[in-house]
């Protein structure tokens, strides 16, 4: 008489879990292969019938059925002690090479990778993939960055970091900024357009057709963009946009403007017409922290999805994608919201610093400016 099998009950979510166990392409073939005995087993199927299926013992069956009922689902990815290949290198070996990885480098080269550390440790070099992996190590990955130096960066921040989180009462918040040196590229063929199983290309030579710059204004609360294409970028043309900012806000409602230190904004005829007009308020983000300015994550978008892909035969063709886009962003803006607050900021920014300090003492503080001698 055939033995009989024990139910296995489980709620929704796990079920759940072990579907996407399975589906998943990184799950290992043992832990499959377990996840599909659980789940015939819920389905009410007994032990003899899951092995004809799976092509298994039946004493498998039975025994993982037994595990899930005492231990839950989470055993299926659980190895008994030694299972599975025996390891060669110990963990003296293992953190020597980290160590190298992380403190040498190689001759003639800024990093290593995996043959040629796995040359110089006699090692195989997917040993070394294998540790980098364990260790999350990735030697050929490089992040830019640049810390401000700015002596006025507290007080700066604080005053930008205090616009976005608690805006002014009965006032409009502006993110306005440059972009410059937009380029009008044309390729030398036509790219390949997107197919199943292969993404759109197009040739990494172009010819050039001049430049435009892109004076912007993100509305911070609304996330409209509103934006005008100039030939240059000079005062007169940031005067310009501001004449434009102000007749596209009529009325006495104050207009809070946050800004880099860019020489334009700072010019004097700038801080003339700025004295006449004093719905104008300035808040001028620390030098070298452009991610302070959240018209930069729109100028992200602009040259993601209008720009660097792009044919352009003209600046006027150029001009015109940047206000397509413009006009379909407005359409349906979508606002970036501001989280971080000032503390959490300078958390960070601290721990960058005494790292940078350990690495070349005095390179976090502010630059001295030089003294000439006119008596020289």
């Amino acid at each position: 008489m055939p033995r009989k099998s024990l139910p296995v009950i489980l709620c929704e979510s796990e079920i759940t879990r072990l579907e996407q166990w399975l589906r998943a392409g990184s799950t290992p073939q043992q832990t499959v292969l377990r996840a599909r005995i659980i789940l015939q087993a819920v389905r009410g199927w007994t032990d003899q019938q899951i092995a004809l299926e799976l092509k298994i013992q039946r004493r498998t069956a039975a025994l993982w059925r037994g595990r899930v009922r005492e231990q839950g689902i989470g055993c299926v990815w659980e190895i008994a002690p030694g299972r599975g290949r025996k390891v060669r290198y110990d963990s003296r070996e293992v953190a020597r090479i980290v160590k190298t990885t992380l403190q040498t480098k190689p001759k003639g080269s800024t990093h290593w990778s995996t043959r040629t550390l796995a040359e110089a440790q006699g090692v195989s070099r997917n040993t070394i993939h294998r540790i980098w992996q364990e260790h999350q190590l990735k030697p050929h990955l490089a992040k830019s960055f640049k810390l401000s130096r700015d002596p006025q960066f507290l007080e700066k921040l604080t005053d930008v970091v205090g616009v976005y989180l608690t805006p002014p009462q009965n006032a409009i918040v502006l993110c306005v900024d440059e972009k410059s040196q937009i380029q009008a590229l044309d390729r030398t063929q036509p790219g390949l357009p997107l197919k199943a199983g292969r993404c759109g290309t197009f040739t990494h030579d172009y010819k050039r057709n001049g430049t435009t710059t892109l004076f912007a204004a993100l509305h911070v609360v609304e996330g409209r963009v509103i934006g005008e294409c100039y030939p240059r970028h000079r005062h007169q043309e940031f005067l310009q946009f501001l004449r434009r900012l102000d007749a596209e806000f009529p009325g006495q409602v104050g207009l809070h403007l946050i800004l880099d230190n860019y020489g334009t904004h700072g010019h004097e005829r700038v801080r003339r017409w700025l004295a006449k007009h004093p719905r104008f308020v300035l808040h001028f983000i620390p030098t070298s922290s452009s991610w302070l300015n959240l018209v930069e994550r729109w100028f992200a978008e602009l040259s993601q999805k209008a720009v660097r892909r792009g044919v352009f035969r003209s600046v006027e063709d150029l001009q015109q994608a940047i206000k397509d886009f413009m006009s379909a962003w407005n359409a349906n803006p979508a606002p970036f919201v501001w989280t971080a607050t000032v503390e959490k900021i300078l958390e960070k920014l601290d721990r960058c610093r005494r790292r940078l300090e350990q690495i070349q003492p005095g390179c976090t503080k502010p630059r001295r400016r030089k003294i000439v001698n006119s008596n020289v």
